[in-house]
């Protein structure tokens, strides 16, 4: 049976749903290919609709599209023998065409040395424009990059976009559904349209309903257990076994552990004796975390594990009977967009460094002056984007 995905994969830009200002930005960009830049460099969360808006731009423009996939196609050889061909020869059906190079981010800039430069390359001589897709495009290693591509930004579909979706697949299949259900599921689907597609047809295909506790399989996406089912676990439990086991199906990293435990004990444990040595297991933790740091060894993982899970748990002398609604913690949110807005100041101090001959170090202490004078001076700020090569998103941020 067909993917729904491809089943219903947008034809045109404007089944393309809450990304109109990208798709305006994209439209705009290939058509100016040949005057600006031969690359543009798509980047937003998974599934909100990076690779389909380059097909469905294709096919409004009746062009071909080459499809590479970087995760496959790695190295330096690879991508001069399979994108580097494509990009300088005609069209097999006599038309124009795009590339489109998807999901950047598989190339890890070590293992795959030579792919990014390759890439870089290969847009220079490129007689056809050249999409990119990626999550995060602010990592160093796609700093050269980055100069060869106009940067275009998919946001996280707002959830009434994924149930606009969702409502058109149930009435072409025949799925019976009820509002507040399909609602649910536009929800928990974070933004991904994709991944809430693929539960739609998991879930209805063969049966064609949808009801309110076929939700649980989707919450459950790949059998991995919610942070908050394991934080339940250590909780509400006095049994160490139980407890150990908390961790074994999620797949938040270490870090991530800690700080769901930092933000959620002083919710659960509001005995000032429990809240203390449940802390104190947590600080053990992070001790023996600092030892893998320094000496890289990798067996005081288990200890780690054990005092965040059996430790926590056995730190109250009984259950505490309130339901408590746990959180993701707040700190990885700042901890991610401080970590945006410093790629981004890099971004930009590296290209006024190189321009000046100035080392990088001068020139991000000098990025308050920079910004200032975007603020209130406009003539200026125009000069020094077209002098150093500013992108759109790199003027937006200079300017907040």
């Amino acid at each position: 049976m067909k993917p729904w995905i491809k089943k219903y994969q947008p034809k045109e830009l404007s089944d393309i749903q809450g990304q109109d200002t990208a798709v305006k930005q994209l439209k705009e960009s290939i058509a100016n290919f040949k005057k600006t830049k031969k690359a543009t460099l798509l980047y937003g969360p998974t599934g909100s609709g990076k690779t389909a808006t380059a097909h469905a731009l294709a096919n409004g423009l009746d062009l071909e599209i080459i499809e590479v996939n970087a995760s496959d196609t790695r190295n330096k050889e690879e991508i001069e023998n399979l994108v580097g061909s494509a990009a300088t020869q005609m069209s097999l059906f006599n038309k124009g065409k795009i590339i489109l190079l998807d999901e950047i981010d598989g190339l890890s800039g070590k293992k795959d040395r030579g792919g990014i430069s390759a890439i870089t390359k290969v847009i220079e001589k490129s007689a056809f424009p050249i999409i990119l897709t990626a999550n995060d495009p602010w990592d160093s290693k796609f700093s050269t990059l980055r100069k060869k591509a106009n940067l275009i930004q998919f946001h996280t579909l707002n959830y009434l976009s994924v149930l606009a979706v969702l409502k058109r697949i149930c009435i072409n299949e025949s799925v019976k559904y009820d509002e507040s259900t399909l609602k649910s599921m536009a929800r928990m689907a974070g933004g991904d349209l994709r991944g809430a597609i693929n539960d739609l047809q998991m879930i209805s295909q063969d049966k064609k309903t949808l009801l309110k506790e076929d939700l649980d399989q989707t919450s459950q996406r790949n059998k991995t257990q919610s942070m908050i089912s394991a934080l339940m676990k250590i909780f509400k439990t006095m049994d160490p076994q139980i407890a150990l086991t908390a961790f074994d199906d999620v797949e938040e990293d270490t870090n991530k552990r800690f700080l769901w435990l930092d933000e959620n004990i002083p919710k659960e444990y509001t005995k000032p004796k429990d809240l203390a040595i449940a802390y104190n297991y947590l600080s053990k933790a992070d001790v023996f975390h600092g030892r893998i740091r320094r000496w890289q060894h990798w067996r005081f993982l288990s200890h780690i594990n054990a005092l965040l899970t059996a430790g926590v748990a056995l730190s109250k002398d009984e259950k505490y009977k309130e339901f408590i609604k746990y959180a993701p913690t707040k700190r990885i949110l700042k901890l991610w967009r401080a970590n945006m807005t410093y790629q981004k100041r890099k971004a930009i101090a590296i290209k006024i460094a190189e321009k000046t001959h100035t080392s990088l170090k001068e020139t991000t202490k000098n990025i308050p002056y920079i910004q200032a004078i975007f603020k209130k001076n406009k003539q200026m700020a125009d000069e020094i984007t077209t002098e150093f090569e500013l992108d759109p998103q790199e003027v937006d941020w200079l300017k907040k």
